[in-house]
């Protein structure tokens, strides 16, 4: 038998001068099939206000398929300095704590950048796949992604 999902204390998170400050954390719904999700500013440690943010969804079933369990955005005039890829690294311990095996992120293929990203923390290019119509990212825009795995066992 499955046991419930429970959100995990994600303790500090710190990267010299980063810092992810917990903000929500969203429980899966199951009208929607949304996956449990930690949501998190990045911040930098002399500052209060957000730089961006990361989020860490929880599941591992075909749903993750298009979003992937982690996704991103840093604002624009803090890009360049590895904000995104040292976010990543610093939630990779509680999805462990999850359990998960791997965690999957996807790239629209036009973001360089984010592929920079996928490739300094070591995710692997898997595939590149298109989004069905009937899907809420496809309603957004978005048609395809570029799919990465990053293993989490040691």
């Amino acid at each position: 038998m499955k046991m419930p999902f429970r959100f995990i204390n994600p303790g500090k998170l710190v990267d010299d001068d980063l810092k992810l400050v917990l903000v929500k954390k969203t429980p899966v719904d199951p009208v929607t099939g949304y996956s449990p999700c930690y949501h998190f500013e990045m911040r930098r440690c002399d500052h209060t206000g957000s730089i961006g943010i990361i989020r860490l969804r929880i599941d591992s079933t075909a749903k993750m398929r298009y979003p992937g369990h982690i996704g991103y955005e840093v604002k624009p005039r803090f890009r360049g300095h590895r904000y995104a890829a040292r976010s990543c690294r610093l939630v990779l311990p509680l999805a462990r704590d999850h359990r998960l095996q791997s965690v999957w992120l996807t790239v629209d293929p036009k973001n360089i950048p984010s592929q920079k990203t996928c490739k300094i923390i070591s995710a692997e290019y898997i595939e590149t796949v298109r989004i069905p119509k009937d899907h809420e990212m496809y309603r957004e825009g978005a048609r395809y992604r570029r799919r990465y795995r990053l293993s989490l066992q040691k």
